[in-house]
């Protein structure tokens, strides 16, 4: 790996830890503020409010980053990062904690251009391989974060923000210093309000015919992938009466297996299958570890399919590779703003179905809940019909 990828994945890891800094304190910070004992409906607000910000400016950074390069985008929305956790490390009023969630939320959009900047330095047939890498590090500081996160918190609730400070300071500072420009922007380029329209790339994306496909099973993968963080406590605590230790030590298990898949499988995968195939086998590996889930009875169970569900990782960072392959170099910032969008999209619509669904089969065959998700999967089948090798590299439809 060249130094430009080991800074931006280090980077990417780094933000991602400070992301899930945040998670285990956030309702006992909430109680403190508000001095409320419920806050069950403000965490909602808080966690739509977030990435509903990141759907709507997802595509805003990348469009940004094509025009204007990605190390000025990168760091203005580092800096701002590491200035919003401080002020909401000592917020006093809930409108400010608001108020940095959003900004939080918009910061965070920048994880569209570190994609843009890995498919800039990658070539085609490496992408597969470092978007793996990509999807590793970020669940390996997802990981971090909330372990250390909870640990921070018990010291004090607001220490876990100054953290969250401190690393997007060394981000910025990785940025400025090491990480050099991969694609030079036009310092010359008239500045257009047009470009902060979100729903402007959205338009874009859609008028490419072989991006059709592939931006539908992108919403539907990340649809279901909400389903895990969702469930997966509720199903340990209701089928196997499981305490917090085992439910973190599943998904400790779960997260470790996932990552180590696609960093070290999904490159071989995609040179030997090709990114289609890789997708496919990725895709069925997740959809039979559902089902399995979905009747099983004894906890050790959920341990036993952790490979299982890894080796369905893989799936992720082909599908990403696939998608650099249709348009152009010009547009990959706007590209990966979009799909970040429906990243964001899909975590605002998915954990309110799943749960619901939840609710409704729990008195009856709780199981049943993994099995839905594996039918949503399975719209998904069709659509690989639709995926084209060709490239749409020298289109470029209005927008």
């Amino acid at each position: 790996m060249n130094k430009a990828l080991i800074v931006i994945l280090a980077a990417v890891t780094l933000d991602a830890i400070g992301i899930g800094l945040i998670f285990p304190i956030l309702p006992r910070l909430l109680e403190d503020v508000t001095h409320q004992g419920d806050v069950t409906t403000l965490i909602g607000i808080m966690l739509a409010l977030y990435s509903a910000m990141q759907f709507l400016f997802s595509p805003v950074l990348g469009v940004l980053s094509d025009r204007y390069g990605r190390r000025p985008v990168l760091l203005v929305s580092l800096a701002g990062a590491a200035i919003d956790y401080l002020v909401m490390a000592f917020a006093p009023e809930l409108w400010l904690l608001v108020l940095g969630r959003a900004i939080a939320g918009i910061t965070s959009a920048n994880m569209a251009v570190a994609t843009a900047y890995i498919t800039d330095i990658s070539a085609e047939e490496e992408r597969a391989k470092r978007f793996g890498y990509f999807h590793a590090m970020f669940g390996i500081g997802f990981i971090i974060g909330p372990v250390l996160g909870g640990l921070l918190g018990d010291i004090w609730v607001r220490a876990p923000f100054l953290v969250a400070a401190g690393l997007n300071a060394v981000n910025f500072a990785l940025a400025l210093f090491v990480l050099p420009e991969s694609r030079k922007g036009d310092s010359t380029a008239r500045f257009d309000f047009k470009t902060l329209n979100p729903f402007r790339p959205l338009g874009w994306a859609l008028g490419f015919a072989s991006l059709m496909p592939l931006m539908a099973i992108f919403v539907i993968m990340n649809f279901v992938g909400t389903m895990y963080g969702t469930i997966w406590a509720l199903f340990g605590q209701d089928m196997f009466q499981w305490n917090g230790l085992m439910i973190g030590l599943s998904l400790g298990a779960f997260g470790l297996f996932h990552a180590g898949a696609q960093a070290l499988l999904t490159g071989p995968a995609a040179a030997r299958l090709g990114e289609k195939w890789a997708l496919v086998v990725g895709m069925a590996c997740e959809l039979t570890a559902l089902v399995i889930l979905g009747f099983a009875t004894q906890g050790w169970i959920l341990f036993a399919l952790a490979p299982l569900f890894a080796l369905g990782g893989i799936g992720m960072p082909a599908l990403q590779s696939l998608t650099t392959q249709q348009v152009d170099a010009d547009n990959q910032g706007k590209l990966q703003g979009v799909l970040a969008s429906l990243v964001s999209l899909s975590a605002v619509f998915g954990p309110l179905f799943f749960a619901t669904v939840y609710f409704a089969l729990k008195p009856t065959w709780p199981g049943l809940i993994w099995i839905v998700g594996g039918a949503v999967y399975l719209l998904a089948l069709p659509l690989l019909l639709g995926i084209r090798k060709a490239r749409a590299a020298t289109v470029t439809p209005g927008g």
